[in-house]
């Protein structure tokens, strides 16, 4: 509810709108003294548009808004944060490569940064579009203090996230908040794509201008490959004010130019049905292609002879497009057509086993990749079970599957940080499926308590997190008891992790702090809460490892032995460890190993460790927690 103002109106404030209302390219985003964000004019800009002579000043081309550098600063700061394994919510746990993250994707993306640097072949993202009716989570690093609370409503009163707050165009943080949403996240997933990745980005009209400018800056300009049009409604709507918006856009940058390659599509049986085989080829159908070009070329002009000794040369100003050698090559391989009756003019066999897939055309008709109506009646029957579906505006997943068939190759990492009902994992089970292929994704999807639904919440999802993991779980069900033949291989589990603080306890504190009591509890720089398998997977982040390879957990000599990925990593994290243990460690020769520090009673019992790796694993790298 909105208080009384209980002041005059401002007048400057006023002046200001009506400036804007003329001259709405005058008008800036700029700080108070307090640090709140106010509108004002742009008097430079203004004094130009009023003046019929170039003024004096420096000039240079830049997208800026209020907050990006703070954006920059804190794609670069370090958290001290860690994913923790959730087994119970995963499917298939020990087999699956995919993985699914909880939590806020600024955080997780930072986390993700060693373990999967340029080893994810495509991005698609689908975030909020700055409608006026998204929530939109500005991050607090644009303005840290209660005044940017007061400013945004981020936090609700118990000091919660506020999944309430909706990005008014009111708002003079309107375009600034979204643009430092989105430009941090893209300039630390560019360090995930490899060199020939690339990057999908469903987006509308209202911030399509903003996003296409932040993605020249982090990608590079040169680096843009298309801007696709998606019809995601199958008629026009008559309600709409001026024109009916039938189109979103998907925006589509790579890593390198000179490194990627687009996939193609598959040919459709109308383009086929061109190819026909009259003469029984053994090498199969084809369609007859001209062996004429246009304009005289050396060489271009000669006379063949046809089977039946009919004489052929191409009219003046025209050439034969292979050279006398080749032509012969070619009839000689029987490659040339000369109709049925052997006397027609010349054609060359086009076989369609030589064509490749079908170029994708950047307009998407609804007809070939659905729309979203398609879109939410694909999600109601998947929960048959629920009379109001549990998410609003999923994506096709016939758009999906068409966008990773064109951005990766069959055995290759997709990652989604804006996941919503998982669409993508969805597709690319489909996909799999259908190409016998093995891609495997990484979701990432903020835990955004779901409104309005109790039948939802009595069915225990709570978050659009929990709606993405039961959406998944269903969707392997499904592919596997509609094919349960060419599916029974397939992987279609996933791991399950979340975003929490570390597992390392704070044991920074002043001297007038400690007290017999903390003392005990700083014997342990863990924190009591976590276990082996959180300890395990926080070193995997920390050394760089992928999160979705084999590992075991051996019982040795009483002591429990984890081995990731058969001797990435081996670690130990029981205390005052054995002899027997460590060198039953070292004998298989890992590339790394891990301890607690708390695993050896004192100093010396860790220079034994050390001095068992020289001897047995000279190589291996040998850490504490």
């Amino acid at each position: 509810m909105e208080k009384m103002r209980m002041e005059s109106v401002d007048m400057i404030e006023k002046n200001i709108e009506k400036i804007e209302s003329l001259f709405p390219h005058c008008i800036t985003e700029t700080k108070n003294i307090d640090g709140s964000i106010k509108k004002t004019v742009n008097f430079k800009v203004l004094k130009q548009i009023l003046s019929n002579e170039k003024l004096d000043g420096d000039e240079s081309y830049e997208f800026t808004w209020v907050g990006k550098k703070a954006s920059i600063v804190e794609a670069n700061r370090p958290i001290r944060k860690t994913l923790r394994p959730i087994v119970e919510e995963s499917v298939d746990w020990n087999n699956t490569e995919n993985l699914y993250i909880e939590g806020d994707n600024l955080e997780v993306l930072k986390l993700l940064q060693e373990s999967y640097l340029e080893r994810i072949k495509m991005i698609y993202i689908d975030p909020p579009y700055n409608t006026g009716h998204d929530f939109v989570y500005p991050d607090s690093f644009v303005m840290d203090s209660d005044d940017y609370n007061e400013g945004t409503s981020y936090l609700n009163e118990n000091g919660d996230i506020n999944y309430n707050r909706t990005n008014e165009s009111s708002r003079p943080r309107y375009h600034s908040d979204w643009c430092s949403l989105i430009y941090s996240r893209l300039l630390l997933s560019r360090n995930l794509l490899s060199d020939n990745g690339v990057i999908f980005i469903s987006i509308d009209e209202n911030e399509v201008h903003n996003m296409r400018k932040m993605c020249d800056e982090v990608f590079g300009e040169a680096n843009f490959v298309s801007q696709l049009g998606w019809q995601k409604v199958y008629s026009p709507k008559n309600q709409a004010r001026f024109f009916s918006n039938d189109y979103e856009f998907i925006l589509c940058y790579c890593k390198d130019i000179n490194k990627f390659k687009l996939g193609e599509l598959p040919r459709t049986s109308k383009m086929n049905a061109r190819y026909k085989n009259p003469d029984n080829d053994p090498r199969g159908d084809w369609k007859p292609g001209d062996c004429v070009g246009t304009g005289e070329r050396k060489n271009g002009y000669y006379n063949i002879t046809g089977p039946t000794g009919k004489t052929f040369n191409v009219p003046k100003g025209k050439h034969w497009v292979y050279a006398p050698d080749t032509m012969k090559r070619l009839i000689e391989e029987n490659k040339i057509w000369w109709g049925k009756d052997g006397n027609s003019f010349p054609s060359v066999k086009q076989f369609l086993s030589d064509v490749g897939g079908r170029k994708a055309s950047s307009l998407l008709l609804y007809e070939d990749y659905g729309h979203t109506d398609m879109a939410k009646k694909d999600l109601i029957k998947l929960f048959s079970d629920f009379t109001k579906v549990p998410f609003d505006t999923p994506k096709p997943t016939k758009l999906i599957k068409m966008l990773v068939m064109l951005g990766s190759n069959e055995n290759d990492i997709i990652l989604d940080f804006f996941a919503g009902s998982s669409t993508t994992a969805h597709s690319i089970f489909e996909l799999n499926l259908e190409n016998n292929s093995h891609r495997k994704f990484v979701l990432v999807q903020l835990p955004e308590p779901l409104l309005n639904n109790d039948e939802a919440s009595k069915k225990g999802l709570l978050t659009i997190s929990d709606v993405g993991k039961e959406r998944i779980r269903r969707a392997g069900i499904k592919v596997k008891n509609e094919n349960p033949l060419l599916a029974s291989n397939m992987d279609v589990g996933f791991r399950v992790f979340k975003l929490d603080d570390t597992n390392m306890s704070d044991v920074y504190y002043s001297p007038n702090d400690y007290s017999q009591d903390l003392l005990s509890r700083c014997e342990s720089n863990i924190k009591v809460d976590r276990s082996n398998l959180d300890l395990l997977f926080g070193c995997l982040l920390d050394w760089g490892l992928p999160l979705s390879l084999p590992y075991i957990s051996e019982n040795i000599d009483g002591y429990t032995v984890h081995n990731y990925n058969n001797g990435d990593l081996i670690a130990c994290f029981d205390e005052n460890i054995s002899d027997l243990v460590i060198k039953y460690m070292a004998k298989n020769n890992p590339l790394r190993v891990i301890f607690r520090d708390s695993s050896f009673s004192n100093s010396s019992s860790k220079i034994n460790v050390v001095e068992i790796f020289k001897a047995l694993a000279p190589d291996t790298k040998v850490k504490v927690i």
